[in-house]
């Protein structure tokens, strides 16, 4: 029996015990104690197993873990480092992630549900003949409970991990590991929502107390998407050592390489879909190697089992809202728009990229969006040599995000054009009245507002969508019409089909004009309409007239005729 896929699993050993696939990156472990840094951070973008190598670093080092759980896998071998580690160390673990709310009230009730959960794992510090009865009370707040909720103060909240560290280090005579998951999202759900200046000073608060002057600490690992700068977070913080996507040091342990995809497919038989998997999820650089998001392929991969004929889908790309791009799209001048035209297209541009970034900094430039929608996996890109500045080439990993970036074009251009209600009104009335010039002047006008997507982006059948989208999103702004997409008419299906109150109805067939001959495309999509027979079917619908129109496209260039 094959091994289950984990999909939406994070945790070593569940994983572990339940016969789950896993990707080795147990030689993490081996590679954070060999390069030393008290305070580690990483940040990659989301579900790229952030979460799990927290959750195996958790297994291996805290005392009274299972030794088995690293049994045949690659950190075994590392026999008197296993020796010296391995069960050696108190840990505390926690993940800010579910730290979110309207308010900073609900969001604070969160975190401290979080700290109370965490030290309720440690309840034998209630009895410990170490502690003193003042330590012992110190730990009985961090647990206290008022009707069904943990009720920490907030000043003992601030003070709650180097206060749970020192207890731990007295009663077990060692130092402290502390694993924080997931350390921004607070201060995003925060800038979100309005209170990011309280929580961020409670986060700064609560960080610096256990990793800046913690005597307790044996070392740290703290995980996030973006690098939040020193000034807003970290002040004060030296011994703070930041891994980030374009670092070479631990690139290989988060996502997967191309070695981990080739033994996954090989495993379950799965080899022959190995381009498919790396056109569409592959892409990403970190450091100097290529990497794939692991969300999608093992999603995929676990759907090719059931259906070997599926298509790839978006998984990573739904698994947020998307916001930063709309970000970008409503910030856009003409020439951001042609830089994102060039990377829908499958071309790079090059950036200055921003290590360091507070949340108030996101929207203070386009040039910070695009620091924020790499550092997130949006985009990915090589770091340039320049003496002056960061400069990045980047580019759009793969297909995932490529098919997002489209998409949400396509509904930023609807929404943006659908606001001008006036320009809009009279582009589709010269549809009714059959206004061909207008049209056409009109239509030229929107392609070029517009971010078009080229030759190379989609299938050699599927070039016409673009523009068939665009269309149907202009036309369907007319609420008394009745506009249909490929619908059955006469011995077809039509383009677009409308009909209007007056009884008036209208054919549209669209062409991509692929050798740039706009003439010939127009005279080939009105040929057939007639042979399809589109206006006979809508005329015995009891239509008192039917305009047909033919209108081909080619990249931002436009013709339409009328028959």
């Amino acid at each position: 029996m094959k091994k289950k896929f984990p999909i939406g699993i994070d945790g070593f050993k569940k994983i572990r015990t339940n016969d789950f696939y896993y990707a080795d990156k147990t030689m993490f472990i081996a590679e954070l104690l060999h390069n030393w840094g008290e305070v580690n951070l990483f940040t990659r973008p989301r579900r790229f197993g952030k979460t799990l190598n927290m959750s195996m670093l958790k297994c291996f080092f805290e005392i009274g873990g299972k030794k088995e759980l690293f049994e045949g896998l690659k950190i075994a071998q590392e026999k008197e480092l296993c020796e010296k580690y391995m069960g050696q160390f108190p840990v505390i673990s926690i993940s800010l992630k579910s730290v979110d709310g309207p308010s900073y009230e609900i969001a604070l009730a969160a975190l401290r549900s979080i700290i109370g959960q965490e030290a309720m794992r440690f309840l034998f510090l209630r009895e410990s003949e170490k502690l003193s009865k003042n330590e012992r009370d110190r730990y009985e707040a961090l647990i206290r409970v008022d009707s069904g909720l943990f009720s920490i103060e907030e000043e003992l909240l601030i003070d709650s991990l180097i206060t749970l560290s020192d207890l731990l280090a007295k009663h077990y005579d060692r130092k402290v590991i502390v694993l924080i998951d997931e350390y921004d999202v607070p201060l995003d759900k925060a800038f979100q929502s309005g209170y990011y200046d309280k929580m961020i000073g409670l986060i700064r608060n609560m960080l610096g107390n256990v990793l800046k002057t913690n005597d307790s600490l044996y070392f740290a690992v703290l995980t996030g998407c973006l690098r939040i700068s020193k000034e807003s977070i970290f002040t004060g913080l030296n011994n703070l050592k930041i891994h980030t996507v374009s670092d070479t040091r631990y690139d290989e342990y988060f996502g997967f390489t191309d070695e981990d995809v080739d033994e996954l497919l090989d495993f379950y038989g799965l080899t022959a879909y190995k381009d498919v998997v790396r056109k569409w999820y592959d892409g990403y650089i970190f450091g100097k190697i290529n990497v794939y998001c692991p969300w999608d392929v093992i999603n995929y991969c676990d759907e090719l089992l059931a259906d070997p004929t599926i298509s790839p889908k978006n998984y990573w790309a739904n698994t947020s809202g998307n916001s930063l791009i709309l970000r970008l799209l409503q910030k856009a001048d003409q020439t951001t728009k042609d830089q994102i035209e060039e990377l829908i297209n499958g071309g790079t541009i090059m950036k200055s990229i921003r290590q360091e970034l507070t949340y108030r900094d996101i929207d203070d430039s386009v040039d910070n969006i695009w620091s924020v929608l790499y550092a997130t996996g949006y985009l990915t890109g090589k770091h340039v040599e320049n003496e002056d500045a960061d400069i990045f080439a980047l580019r759009i990993p793969n297909g995932e995000i490529t098919k997002l970036f489209a998409v949400l074009v396509q509904d930023w251009f609807k929404e943006t054009t659908l606001a001008d209600s006036a320009r809009i009104n009279r582009f589709c009335q010269a549809f009714s009245s059959g206004d061909t010039a207008m049209i056409q002047d009109m239509l030229y006008d929107y392609l070029w507002d517009s971010i078009s997507i080229r030759d190379s982006v989609v299938r050699k059948g599927m070039k016409e969508n673009f523009y068939h989208g665009l269309l149907l999103g202009l036309l369907q702004s007319q609420r008394t019409w009745s506009v249909q997409s490929n619908a059955k008419t006469g011995e077809g299906y039509s383009d677009i089909s409308i009909r209007t109150p007056e009884r008036v109805n209208i054919v549209i067939e669209i062409k991509y004009a692929h050798d740039g001959n706009l003439e010939k495309a127009c005279g080939e999509a009105l040929r057939q309409i007639e042979e399809k027979q589109y206006a006979a079917g809508l005329q015995r619908r009891g239509m008192k007239k039917v305009l047909k129109y033919g209108i081909a496209f080619c990249e931002k260039e436009c013709m339409v005729a009328m028959a």
